[in-house]
């Protein structure tokens, strides 16, 4: 989930400044509203040691009235606290009606930094994780609106913060050994904190991903991320005309979560470069295929993409030196009329393969959450619950021993143009092209979003996505071989000394 944002996203200082006071006039007056009708509120920071939460929690508080919140600051638990269930502590603080709540660090921490300090046995982690959404879940059903932020940094960018808050006698308290712990071992700790967005992305308490490098942009994204939530949940009350049922609050559609453009697809191989890679990876994957066949490991690989951009092409140099009697490729078109009469899951399980076998598909399951979605095939309703949905599948599927990756093959508009004309003027590859891929272009932006946000809600430890920069094929067939054969060489190493 993480691994995918591009950080580098910010706001020039006069647009931050209008949207700030644009924002804070509207909090300011959602509040009073939030308090007219007794909705009380929670906001969570969560994120990296020197993500600023600290700074975000005073700007979204100087648009509140002081009288109608409360801020508290989380760190290692008390005596009197250990001596209780874990979640006490946080139960004793939560919001009565009308009023806002705002944690600086929350219940979140036993899942993540107690976690990765070891004070947190495995053997209690499924407990934790059951213990904290039975939590959102009683409240949002009695009524709270639970907002849940994660500010994001870059390894570099926290190794910076710490350094300048060190050279300060004033700030170098802020600075402990865990922290540079954390920081030295950063990407086992952003590992740990990936699976706890992906475990507690509920529709009733859903995270909203802060990207946290320029502070600027951070505090507009923050606000307005409020503000969105509580104007949401004001509406769905009036439409309801009650508290009783759980209010669920979709992510907000400005300031998304950018992961394709920050995508280098500069990225090339020469045709020698690439011929030498090639026969050594397919000389790889050869051998890994009767290995995999031998200890029974079943392999599932998922390829998205812009049309054009090579998925096919992908596929035949994956699938050229493997035998045929131990793969299947599925090409996904359009549901047929007994596939509509089914859950939309059931087409894909039915092709989920057996131990020893690869299944390949050429589009997937997230036609549900892209073509289904923008063409508006599905209630938004259905493609939003859909993230959940597949993540649970994946995880099943992950659970019972399979590798398990996507690729989503990504080209510019330019590329796509070009290919588009160079199909229509062959008349061997007319067929690939139809009025409906130009059509498509049109949508590109929308489309866009939609697999930005897909990436980044979809990608999890036990099924990744892979972004591959696909301008130039050569690097594109490369690039998909050589994560196939990385991942099977780990999961048989992994089998066999389990063996």
């Amino acid at each position: 989930m993480l691994e995918k944002i591009d950080l580098s996203e910010k706001l020039d200082k006069e647009t931050c400044k209008k949207i700030r006071e644009e924002q804070a006039a509207r909090l300011g007056l959602l509040q009073r509203e939030c308090k007219e009708a007794g909705i009380p509120v929670m906001v969570v920071f969560e994120g990296l040691g020197a993500s600023g939460k600290g700074t975000q929690i005073n700007r979204l508080i100087q648009a509140l009235d002081p009288r109608g919140f409360d801020v508290y600051a989380n760190n290692k638990s008390t005596e009197e606290e250990q001596m209780r269930p874990f979640l006490w502590r946080f139960w004793t603080k939560t919001p009565a009606d009308g009023r806002i709540s705002v944690f600086d660090r929350s219940w979140y921490r036993q899942v993540t930094a107690e976690r990765f300090a070891g004070r947190l046995p495995d053997s209690d982690l499924e407990g934790a994780f059951h213990d904290i959404q039975s939590f959102e879940r009683q409240l949002t059903h009695g009524g709270t609106v639970i907002i849940k932020l994660f500010l994001y940094i870059s390894k570099e960018e926290q190794k910076k913060r710490f350094k300048r808050l060190e050279s300060s006698k004033e700030t170098s308290w802020r600075v402990t050994k865990d922290d540079w712990r954390r920081n030295k071992e950063y990407d086992r700790y952003i590992g740990i904190c990936g699976e706890m967005l992906e475990r507690t992305d509920m529709d009733y308490a859903p995270w909203t991903i802060i990207e946290a490098t320029d502070k600027d942009y951070c505090s507009v994204k923050i606000m307005t991320r409020v503000a969105d939530c509580l104007e949401e949940v004001l509406r769905k009350r009036r439409l309801q005309g009650e508290k009783g049922k759980a209010d669920t609050i979709q992510p907000s559609g400005r300031f998304p979560n950018k992961v394709l453009s920050g995508v280098d697809l500069t990225k090339t191989l020469t045709k020698e470069e690439y011929k030498k890679e090639i026969d050594l990876l397919e000389e790889r994957l050869e051998f890994l295929h009767s290995q995999i066949y031998l200890l029974r490991i079943p392999v599932v690989l998922g390829f998205e993409g812009w049309d054009a951009a090579g998925k096919g092409g992908a596929i035949r140099r994956l699938t050229g030196h493997l035998d045929p009697r131990g793969y299947k490729v599925h090409p996904t078109a359009a549901p047929n009329d007994l596939e509509r009469v089914h859950h939309y899951l059931w087409r894909f399980w039915n092709n989920v393969p057996k131990a020893g076998h690869i299944a390949i598909f050429d589009r997937t399951w997230y036609g549900r959450v892209l073509v289904e979605r923008i063409e508006g095939f599905c209630r938004e309703q259905e493609w939003r619950q859909a993230y959940q949905e597949i993540n649970e599948m994946e995880a099943h599927m992950a659970n019972a021993g399979a590798v398990v990756i996507k690729f989503w093959l990504h080209i510019d508009k330019d590329e796509q143009e070009k290919r588009f004309n160079a199909r229509q003027e062959n008349p061997a590859k007319q067929w690939k092209i139809t009025e409906e891929d130009w059509r498509n272009r049109e949508k590109w932006d929308e489309y866009e979003a939609a697999v930005d946000e897909m990436l980044v809600r979809t990608s999890t430890a036990c099924a990744p996505w892979v972004v591959v920069e696909g301008n130039c094929k050569y690097y594109a067939r490369v690039k998909v071989l050589k994560t196939v054969v990385e991942a099977l060489e780990a999961k048989v190493k992994e089998k066999k000394k389990n063996l």
